[in-house]
């Protein structure tokens, strides 16, 4: 038994070790041997600027004007959908006096993407560009979100990620743009981030309301034949959430719906989409199955324990950082320290994945609109 455990946790260590370390090696090395170079171009093509949002008066007014006054030299409209507020949200849209601004709503929450596609039935814009209301955009940020479409293979350009709060999120946010910033070298980006992306007028119809825009984007952009990538220089700030209550219904949520896509888009997953595919398992099909190898890992080094130092020596570090971690997570004043922040953090969104396979295998999925306080 003993050669079966110390086997099971080879194949857990190395699912664990190609999902967070291989997977981004090979790239660098695809980076380096095989690029794949994006041309850029000064072009103002027209655009509409999505904004959805639900019950958002206190973050609307800073959103609008910010947007007003970013730098665009082209046709330049704004789209606020309202997803059936109730607060002063629809008023704030209204009030604005800028001839640019209009204010589309729906009955009912529906959810994000809902709100979204009722934005995109009035948009005129050529390229459209969807954001949130708590992402705050560089003064440049339009001019150079636009900037890649002048290369016609590409179909979708994703901003960078900008965290204001140090922390677990803030940590797993700069590992995010790494991989995107070495997958937009060398492949295709395999998702855009939520908070400010765009895409060309063709790729927005159909849009479902039911799967995550920024997930699916991408990969409608890669079946279509074109690619998804992002523009380091458009950037969006946003804080972090430092509640882990909060972290954990934001992570479970993300997790249930980009399971939903992936299971939408599985035939992307076929060794014919080339580096799509490798990007998809590397980036997402490895990481929403990753706590179960931890588990596998765990588990198997306990039972290997007693017949190798090795095994023992494994299940007593991983042991001690659950329980660094898991103390991080109840007691706050451990969680300022970085090393149990961020145990803590990888617990819970491990823990979160295991939680959100659970939704997904019993058919619950998320669409309903819940914006994370932060």
């Amino acid at each position: 038994m003993l050669t079966i455990w110390l086997g099971v946790m080879f194949v857990c260590a190395f699912w664990v070790a190609f999902t967070y370390v291989l997977y981004p090696l090979v790239l660098a090395v695809m980076c380096r041997l095989s690029p794949r170079p994006v041309q850029r171009g000064d072009i103002c093509p027209p655009i509409s600027v999505v904004i959805a949002v639900h019950n958002g008066e206190s973050e609307l007014p800073a959103k609008l004007a910010g947007t007003r006054a970013l730098a665009y030299d082209g046709p330049m409209e704004i789209v606020v959908a309202s997803d059936d507020s109730t607060d002063r949200t629809d008023e704030i849209a209204r009030s604005t006096g800028d001839p640019r601004v209009r204010l589309v709503r729906n009955t009912g929450t529906r959810g994000k993407e809902a709100a979204q596609a009722r934005a995109i039935e009035v948009a005129t814009g050529e390229i459209l560009v969807f954001t949130d209301v708590g992402a705050r955009l560089e003064p440049d940020a339009l001019r150079n979100i636009v900037k890649p479409f002048a290369d016609p293979t590409i179909g979708s350009v994703s901003s960078e990620d900008l965290v204001e709060t140090p922390g677990g999120e803030g940590a797993y946010v700069r590992y995010e743009m790494l991989l995107r910033r070495l997958e937009n070298e060398c492949s295709s980006l395999i998702g855009l981030s939520g908070s400010f992306f765009a895409a060309r007028r063709a790729l927005c119809h159909p849009w479902p309301t039911d799967l995550a825009s920024d997930f699916r984007t991408a990969l409608e952009t890669s079946r279509r034949g074109l690619r998804a990538v992002s523009e380091p220089t458009a950037r969006a700030a946003f804080r972090a959430t430092e509640d882990p209550a909060a972290e954990w219904s934001r992570k479970v949520r993300t997790v249930r719906r980009g399971l939903a896509v992936l299971s939408a888009y599985r035939d992307l997953l076929h060794p014919r989409y080339g580096r799509v595919a490798f990007s998809l398992w590397g980036h997402k099909v490895s990481r929403f199955t990753s706590p179960f190898a931890l588990v596998g890992l765990l588990g198997a080094s306990v039972l290997a324990a007693p017949g190798s130092a090795l095994a023992a020596w494994a299940a007593a570090a991983q042991i001690a950082a659950y329980a660094v971690g898991g103390l991080a997570l109840v007691w706050e004043p451990l969680r300022r320290l970085s090393l149990p922040r961020l145990a803590a953090f990888f617990i819970l969104v491990n823990a979160s994945m295991i939680a959100a396979w659970g939704y997904h295998l019993s058919g619950q999925r998320a669409v309903q609109w819940q914006p994370t306080v932060r």
